[in-house]
């Protein structure tokens, strides 16, 4: 185990500053700033920070006002023309605070899966229950790519149904950053070769309902509304993949082969009494509606033929 692990800014201060838990010579792969300030009711308090690569600046805020105030009006102009069509103040607020949200949530993510199961070269030996651990069959995966979290404070973590419903509001902020999203999920250091789409961090295995498609539609849309004209090369660039993943579904989710998908992780949010992943200790099969828009819409009948005939 590392001697001052990544918990150790969180218990240095829960500790009250006890000596042990942080390295002395303040280096290391994270850093916090630490301010203790007493805030009086109905007031606030500002603490104004700058992130720079000199280690000594003679006046390091001495521009900070004026910058400040110059990415205040960009961002003023920037949602001016974005919600031009939304009158009523508060709804502007609130769909401003929403976008803030999907903005803050961007992340990168790191994550090298052999590497994880072999262990890192310089540490311990693994326990060696990693030798059978999650993801063992998606060796092949190596994230190094900024994403968008489903909540990158409590789920920093990649889910790709998740990231396939964000990049719809994403697209109407930065559709190239929205369309990335879901070119980057189909790419070979993330796609399984046999063509699912990884589902989520702690079972890139598992099934989740077929959105990717319908996403990357809507995402099309949103973008050739936005700019006047589509982006067919987009289209082009992702249908083939999309194509693999879903002759993955015909061949392993469709069951009785009438095109109806099942299995998967589901039951609305942990709250159903199974997943639907692990089969059941009884004879026959449990029938529930697992209807999702994404599962009308192949590669095929969304923009197929469109594509085709640009």
């Amino acid at each position: 185990m590392a001697k001052y692990p990544k918990d150790g800014i969180n218990n240095y201060i829960v500790s009250g500053g006890k000596k042990g838990f942080i390295n002395p010579n303040q280096i290391g792969t994270k850093a916090s700033a630490q301010y203790v300030k007493k805030v009086p009711a109905g007031e606030s308090v500002s603490i104004r920070l700058r992130f720079s690569d000199q280690t000594h600046l003679a006046q390091p805020f001495a521009d900070f006002d004026e910058i400040w105030n110059k990415r205040v009006v960009e961002a003023n102009d920037f949602f001016a023309h974005l919600q031009k069509n939304v009158t009523d103040p508060e709804l502007v607020a609130i769909q401003r605070q929403a976008y803030a949200g999907m903005l803050w949530n961007k992340q990168f993510y790191y994550y090298n899966v052999n590497e994880w199961l072999k262990g890192d070269p310089k540490m311990p030996v693994p326990f060696q229950g990693r030798v059978y651990a999650r993801n063992e069959s998606w060796r092949h995966m190596y994230t190094a790519n900024i994403l968008s979290m489903p909540d990158k404070w409590e789920y920093p973590w990649f889910a790709a149904w998740d990231l396939a419903f964000h990049t719809l509001t994403l697209a109407r902020l930065d559709p190239h950053f929205a369309k990335r999203q879901l070119a980057v999920i189909l790419r070979e250091y993330y796609m399984h070769p046999n063509g699912q789409i990884p589902a989520y961090e702690w079972n890139f295995g598992d099934v989740n309902p077929p959105v990717h498609a319908w996403a990357t539609w809507k995402v099309y849309e949103i973008d050739r509304d936005l700019n006047g004209i589509g982006d067919v090369n987009f289209l082009e660039r992702v249908f083939h993949k999309l194509l693999l993943n879903f002759t993955w579904w015909v061949n392993r989710k469709d069951v009785s082969g009438n095109n109806i998908f099942g299995g998967g992780f589901l039951g609305l949010d942990n709250i159903g009494f199974s997943t639907g992943a692990s089969p059941f200790r009884w004879v026959g099969a449990l029938s529930r509606p697992m209807a999702r828009a994404g599962w009308r819409c192949t590669p095929s009948t969304c923009f197929g033929l469109p594509a085709r005939f640009h």
